[in-house]
């Protein structure tokens, strides 16, 4: 099992920043890929950004490109999502994901790919 813990988000106006942090436990962090999702009232869970399990390889979803960094370090066994310039429409339920991954270069993008999940951090934009 892997426990994943979310941390960072709150309540920042229009164009400010915010990061993310994900803690992961209970297993060899740097053996999986880590996503961020999003999930805003009423809709389904999206997908923001993905890392593979070595932080060589990323990939974005086309509405935060330009404005959101996903990293990892896996001593710190964390994952995080630097977020810049945001916007209303980013508000939402913030949830990282974990998939094993035996390619290192191995990339998840659909939210039933990922086996585990953190609890969720709030990210409201004022606008």
């Amino acid at each position: 099992q892997v426990q994943l813990v979310e941390s960072g988000g709150g309540l920042v106006q229009a164009g400010g920043s915010l990061r993310l942090s994900c803690a992961a436990s209970g297993r060899t962090f740097s053996n999986y890929g880590m996503g961020w999702f999003r999930q805003a009232p009423g809709k389904e869970r999206d997908f923001v950004a993905v890392i593979s399990r070595n932080g060589g390889s990323t990939y974005y979803a086309d509405s935060v490109k330009g404005r959101f960094t996903i990293s990892r370090d896996n001593a710190k066994n964390t994952v995080y999502l630097q977020m810049n310039s945001l916007k209303f429409e980013d508000t939402a339920v913030y949830y990282c994901a974990a998939e094993l991954a035996t390619i290192t270069s191995t990339l998840y993008f659909g939210v039933h790919e990922y086996d585990y999940w953190g609890q969720g951090t709030q990210v409201t934009i004022s606008s």
